[in-house]
This record gives C-alpha cells, sequence and structure tokens, in this order.
C-alpha cells in the first residue's frame, strides 16, 4: 500500500535536489550563532527533517521525525507567520510552552515556506540552547530570503516534473499510436485480404456455376459470399470503433468493486453454466473513465469465464494491491509521480505460451488455445487501449498449462 511516508520521502528528496540548501543551513548558524538549523516537512500530523545543520549534538539527522504536536511547527502551518524568539524565559506566550523544554532551547527561529500555489510545504528553522538576538529585519529579512529562494526551487523542481511528465505522456502516446499503425498495416496486407480473397474466389465460382446453370451451387457459394461479406463488414467496424478517440471522456471517481460487480452479474449465466468458483479480493477507487472501465474488466472476465477450468474445476480471482512509489519505479520504465493499484484477473485455463505474450494484444489476434479452438477479435485489444488511456499498463504473464494472468496497473487518485 502506498504510505504517507512514499510522499514525504519524495518531498525529502525534493529538497535535496536544491543544490543551495547545505548552504543556506550553514549560513544560518554562522550568521546568527545557532547551533542547529534545519528545513523541515511539515503536514498536519507529520514533522519530517528533510535536510540538517547539527553543530550542537541534537541528534536529529535527514529523514528523522519529530511528534508534531511536540513542536511550534503546527501554529506556523495554522497561521502561516513567523515564529522568533530570542529568549524563551522572557517571551510570555512561549515562556510556559511545552517545546522548549522538551527540546532544551532558549532561542528559536522559524518560517513558513509556502509554494507558489499557496500550498504550506514547511519550516526554515534555527534552534539553539542559548539566547541570541534574532528579532531584527537584518536576520529576519535573510530568513525571509531563504524561505522564499527554497520555496521557489520546490517550485521549479515541481514544474521540471511536470514538464517531465508531459513529455512521457507524449512519448506513451506516440508509442501507442505507432505500435497501433503496425497493427493497422499488418490487419491491411493480412487480416482484411483473407475475406477479399474468399469474396474474389466464391464470386468466381458462382459466374462459372450460373454459366452452367447450376442453381444448387450458385446458391451455396451466394450464401459463404454473404458470410464473407458479413465478416469483412464486422471487421471493418471493429476496426472503425478501436480507431476512435477515447481520451476525451469525463473521467471521475470510479469504484472497481462495483464495476466488476456489474459485469459479474452480466456474466452470471455462462459462470453458472460452467460451474465457474469466483473469488474478488477488495478492489480501490480510480480516477478513470465509467465506460472504459466497464469495457476492460468485461473483456477481461469475458475471456477468463471462456477458458477456465482446463483440465479441472474452473476457477477465476480477482485481486489487487497499491503498490509502493519505489515498486512503481521498478515496475514502470517512466512512472509518473502518482500511486498505482496492481489488478490480476487470473484463471485456471490452458495459460498462453510466452512467445505469445504481446501479440494477444493485437486486434484480430489468432492464437493457439488447445481444444478451445482459436481466439480472434479486438477484446484485448480495447483492454490495451483503455488501459493506456488512463495512464497504466496492461500485460499478460505466461504460465502455459496452468491458467492465464492478466495483469493490469491503473493510477489511483492523488
Amino acid at each position: 500500500m502506498v504510505q504517507p511516508d512514499d510522499y514525504l520521502f519524495a518531498d525529502i528528496e525534493r529538497v535535496k535536489q536544491i543544490p543551495i540548501v547545505k548552504t543556506v543551513l550553514e549560513v544560518i548558524c554562522r550568521s546568527t550563532g545557532m547551533g542547529f538549523a534545519t528545513v523541515a516537512r511539515v503536514t498536519e500530523n507529520r514533522w519530517v527533517a528533510c535536510c540538517v545543520q547539527d553543530e550542537i549534538g541534537f541528534g536529529l539527522q535527514e529523514g528523522d521525525e519529530l511528534e508534531i504536536g511536540t513542536t511550534i511547527c503546527n501554529e506556523i502551518r495554522a497561521s502561516g507567520k513567523a515564529v522568533v524568539i530570542d529568549h524563551v524565559d522572557d517571551n510570555d506566550f512561549y515562556a510556559g510552552h511545552p517545546t522548549p523544554k522538551i527540546y532544551g532551547f532558549k532561542s528559536y527561529i522559524s518560517l513558513p515556506i509556502i509554494l507558489k500555489s499557496g500550498e504550506f510545504f514547511g519550516t526554515l528553522c534555527a534552534i539553539d540552547p542559548k539566547p541570541n538576538q534574532l528579532q531584527n529585519p537584518r536576520v529576519v529579512g535573510m530568513f525571509n530570503l531563504f524561505a522564499e529562494l527554497l520555496a521557489f526551487h520546490l517550485d521549479s523542481i515541481q514544474l521540471i516534473q511536470r514538464s517531465r511528465e508531459a513529455i512521457q505522456d507524449l512519448e506513451r502516446q506516440l508509442s501507442a499510436s505507432n505500435d497501433e499503425n503496425r497493427q493497422y498495416r499488418h490487419i491491411s496486407s493480412h487480416n482484411l485480404q483473407e475475406p477479399l480473397r474468399k469474396l474474389r474466389v466464391f464470386s468466381d465460382m458462382l459466374v462459372n456455376a450460373t454459366d452452367r446453370y447450376e442453381v444448387e451451387k450458385a446458391r451455396d457459394l451466394a450464401v459463404k459470399i454473404r458470410s464473407s461479406a458479413q465478416q469483412f463488414s464486422m471487421m471493418i467496424k471493429d476496426l472503425s470503433d478501436h480507431s476512435e478517440p477515447n481520451d476525451a471522456r469525463t473521467f471521475e471517481s470510479v469504484s472497481l468493486a462495483r464495476v466488476v460487480a456489474d459485469v459479474v452479474s452480466q456474466l452470471t449465466p455462462q459462470i453458472e453454466r460452467r460451474n465457474i468458483t469466483l473469488e474478488t479480493g477488495h478492489l480501490p477507487e480510480v480516477h478513470a473513465v465509467p465506460e472504459q472501465m466497464e469495457q476492460l474488466f468485461y473483456q477481461l472476465l469475458h475471456n477468463a469465464v471462456k477458458f477456465a477450468g482446463y483440465g479441472q474445476p474452473p476457477k477465476i480471482r480477482v485481486s489487487c494491491r497499491e503498490l509502493a512509489l519505489h515498486e512503481i519505479d521498478e515496475l514502470l520504465p517512466e512512472p509518473l509521480q502518482m500511486a498505482y493499484a496492481e489488478i490480476r484477473v487470473e484463471d485456471n485455463g490452458i495459460g498462453i505460451d510466452d512467445t505469445q505474450l504481446e501479440k494477444v494484444f493485437d486486434i484480430f489476434a489468432r492464437l493457439p488455445t488447445g481444444n478451445f479452438g482459436q481466439g480472434e477479435g479486438v477484446g484485448l485489444a480495447y483492454c490495451r487501449k483503455i488501459v493506456r488511456n488512463h495512464k497504466g499498463t496492461i500485460k499478460a504473464e505466461p504460465n502455459p498449462g496452468k491458467g492465464t494472468t492478466f495483469v493490469v496497473m491503473l493510477p489511483l487518485p492523488n
């Protein structure tokens, strides 16, 4: 499961990408006499040190965390204003405050780091066990300047990240477009040629049959011509439907549990007829196009219902787990900075040979399926197009003779 720690760790990394941050903390300590300075990431319930300059043995290191209730940063986050204390004992408000007693400081200064969006990121703060002269324009102005500088760099890093994600998105679209063009070229030179060849052959035979007044043979050939024409018409329709742009639909929060339940309801007659055992685990909500999610899981479950039970009682299992950010980095070639869910649809059918793993997602793919004949159509091609439209991935895992597993990765709402 993606934990808040993952995002806080990413924020710490963002701060560490700022080349001047260590210099800023060193300058603060040298110019103010403060012994400890840090940039802290502060949320409603977390306080984490992103970068530290410790000259008094305070003991806090990068990534270490303080209990938010024991700090003053909650007040700073709520007010958006700096807190500056020359001497705690002389401060009417903070003299009895528990924080100075817990951490043993007499002087304290902390300024909020506010991003361009208005979001409160954290604080730039310093403490020392001795009193210090901090409430003067020079020190406060320096802290303000450094806090604004850090916010500028954080915004710049975020902008670069968004630009990188936009480039990755364009590259994904280009890759998907190139792949579909490859398939269309193959279809035009192979798949569509077969029904056309049959039409030509049967038409020539029909002409010969009518010349010889072979009525029954002519009637039989006319039926074959009509069947080939219908096949050709259906292929053109499937291609037309598949080529329609599908990324302009409205995205919204979609419960995959509800989607799968609806699809199972549609497939109930086939499930009951084949006496299939269906197991469904917890499924999350995703930011998606509802109709496309229904198409995706209908195709995957219909495929599983069709092929489950190769020499044994048929079983289907739908499971999900939320991936941690470091797992996403490992699984996706160019991951976006978002959480992902990994959904697995498993059956115990004949399985797919590893040489066929990519072909299974091609339009009009013909794959060997043992005693079940041949699979043909656009169902899994639709699945891949839908998943790509949602910035996800889909793959089939090889397990010939033991079943098929389709693994879908979809981004979760931020």
